[in-house]
């Protein structure tokens, strides 16, 4: 890759394995303390000649479950990159009437009803830090999706809403919900369900990356009365629908991304998150006490907080 940096990586979920209209670079699998990536990272390049990282959540071919997923090592290998800013997207389970199957979301909130399966922190050694987590998704990157996938689907010209500002329970799984599980996350103000924003979007704040969810809705899960219950057969159905607009909008977004970070205007967006873990560690006057192998893993995606010189 030269000289050049990647800025920008796509996480993507079920139905976008791939993305269109790059000019293909190299692939590469890193080793991170936290092991392999999902798969490996397909490095390409913009027509502006920006470089993207792509990285298949669940495995070339879908052969990871969402509990098995390795979250650290996905966010620690594109961060090795360069990676300042991750775009993911998912598949999601709609909670709300008037969130159709085919419709594009930008949650703003997360539930968590993950079980304690997947590992959610970076610091599990005997360094203990506590991330601001209010606003799980980037603020200034969520606002400028918002115009963006706005654009996008209009271009696309096809009749997609997209709706802004809802909240996503990410659920264990594999299995679907119960009717009355689905009953209960609407009671609690949910909107979308999925089963992968967590602990991904929990590991990008940690190794302050912005980081936004592009989610795409393919059912309406099982709250629904007199319905059949959501099956696989009917989300890979629409799935299939939805791959080609999400390949779209991924496209025109990163492409205008690019642009914005070109020209300087958007360099904001890439370092929204950066300083946000120097509070966050419960170090500052215990640094004897750390366990060597503990801060050697946390400096490779917190290199100015455990460098040897950067102890404080």
């Amino acid at each position: 890759m030269g000289e050049s940096k990647v800025l920008v990586g796509v996480i993507g979920g079920s139905g976008l394995y791939h993305l269109d209209n790059l000019t293909f670079v190299e692939t590469v699998n890193p080793e991170t303390p936290w092991g392999f990536p999902s798969s490996p990272i397909t490095v390409s390049r913009l027509p502006s000649g920006t470089l993207i990282a792509f990285l298949a959540r669940h495995g070339t071919g879908h052969t990871i479950s969402p509990s098995a997923v390795n979250g650290r090592a996905n966010i620690a290998a594109l961060k090795s990159l360069g990676v300042r800013a991750i775009l993911a997207f998912s598949a999601v389970g709609s909670l709300r009437e008037e969130i159709a199957p085919g419709d594009f979301c930008l949650p703003s909130q997360i539930i968590d009803r993950t079980k304690g399966i997947r590992v959610a922190s970076f610091f599990t050694g005997n360094i203990v830090a506590h991330a601001s987590f209010a606003d799980p998704f980037s603020k200034k990157l969520s606002a400028w999706l918002e115009v963006q996938v706005a654009e996008a689907l209009k271009k696309e010209g096809r009749d997609i809403k997209l709706h802004t500002d809802k909240t996503i329970v990410c659920m264990e799984g594999p299995q679907f919900s119960t009717r009355a599980e689905s009953l209960m996350y609407r009671q609690w103000g949910g909107d979308l369900i999925n089963m992968s924003v967590v602990p991904e979007a929990k590991l990008a704040r940690e190794a302050e990356l912005s980081y936004a969810l592009v989610a795409t809705a393919t059912d309406y899960d099982s709250w629904r009365p007199h319905e059949a219950g959501v099956t696989a057969a009917d989300v890979f159905k629409t799935l299939q629908a939805n791959a080609s607009a999400s390949r779209f909008v991924a496209a025109h977004v990163l492409e205008e991304l690019a642009k914005g970070v070109a020209d300087g205007d958007l360099m904001s967006i890439l370092t929204e998150e950066e300083g946000s873990m120097k509070f966050s560690m419960m170090r500052r006057s215990h640094v004897e006490q750390e366990d060597p192998s503990a801060a050697q893993q946390l400096e490779y995606i917190l290199p100015n907080y455990f460098r040897p010189s950067a102890k404080q």
